[in-house]
């Protein structure tokens, strides 16, 4: 089977100021607010895991155990550096490479593939899911999570425009037979051992005349966006702020449920499963593309 690669001390980074907060159709949402420091959020030591877990999130698992075996560390990180866009044009691919972390680390499930890794040189447009991850719920029972991520300043835009991409694929029969098509191909290369690959196969393609084995989609959704510092509250003693700037966080959040709830209202919706992520980051325009530059240079 697969193997998650980021561990649950990812989450060391955050305060989890909402924890599976229950949804319209039992969906789960969660606040991930980065520690704070000096009254502002602890960005370097974002970075520097980010840093580290990129090429898990980059490469297949077959090109890292290959690379490893061969001690080419150095290409190892240089290949998954590559993968990404510009910084100076890159306004999405933090929101991935976050999802895919909470989704390993929060959630136990481990990716099959990510569209980064598809890609064959940074400027590739690559359609579809954003990452494709596997969630095991009982030895019978399996969830294929396809993911979704929006970094955008205003949250409720944000909702909108990532239930928006799940409805163009929910409502298109080929797209989603397209990512089937896909995993179906890509698999070989997270599964580089031949039983493990067979294993996977089962699960992922089952057949109502073997063992019994059920897959249902469902959706990851990460949303990014901007919570305002005012200059009174820059100026609040360190533990003042902090619990002001993590009440502030929770509210936004909380008003926004509405929107969340009447999105999943939607009679298409029913029978799938969400899992929603939010991280607020501060002057997010700019902050998103720093983090990118500063991991991949």
């Amino acid at each position: 089977m697969l193997e998650k690669n980021i561990k649950e001390d990812f989450l060391h980074l955050f305060y989890n100021d909402l924890c599976d907060e229950e949804l319209e159709n039992k969906n789960r949402l969660n606040l991930f607010t980065l520690k704070v420091k000096n009254n502002a959020f602890s960005y370097d030591e974002l970075i520097s895991e980010l840093g580290n877990k990129l090429y898990y999130f980059a490469l297949s698992r077959k090109q890292i155990n290959i690379l490893k075996k061969e001690d080419k560390l150095n290409d190892l990180i240089k290949k998954s550096k590559a993968k990404l866009k510009s910084y100076t044009t890159n306004d999405g691919e933090l929101g991935e490479i976050l999802l895919y972390c909470l989704l390993e680390s929060h959630l136990n499930a481990p990716k099959i593939l990510t569209k980064l890794e598809l890609k064959t040189n940074s400027e590739d447009y690559v359609k579809g899911a954003d990452g494709v991850h596997l969630l095991k719920l009982s030895d019978s029972d399996y969830q294929l999570i396809l993911g979704e991520s929006k970094l955008n300043s205003d949250l409720l835009k944000g909702i909108y425009e990532a239930f928006g991409s799940i409805d163009k694929l929910l409502t298109s029969t080929s797209k989603l037979e397209f990512e089937m098509d896909l995993i179906n191909s890509e698999l070989v290369k997270e599964a580089y051992e031949e039983d493990s690959y067979d294993v996977l196969k089962k699960i992922i393609i089952p057949s109502a005349k073997e063992d019994e084995t059920y897959l249902d989609y469902s959706f990851g959704i990460f949303l990014g966006f901007d919570i305002e510092i005012s200059d009174q509250e820059i100026k609040l003693s360190n533990i003042d702020f902090r619990k002001s700037i993590r009440e502030k966080i929770k509210k936004e959040i909380l008003k926004a449920k509405d929107s969340i709830n009447y999105q999943l209202k939607k009679k298409g919706y029913s029978g799938y499963q969400f899992y929603i992520y939010v991280v607020p980051f501060s002057d997010l325009k700019n902050k998103r593309k720093e983090i990118i530059k500063q991991i991949s240079e």
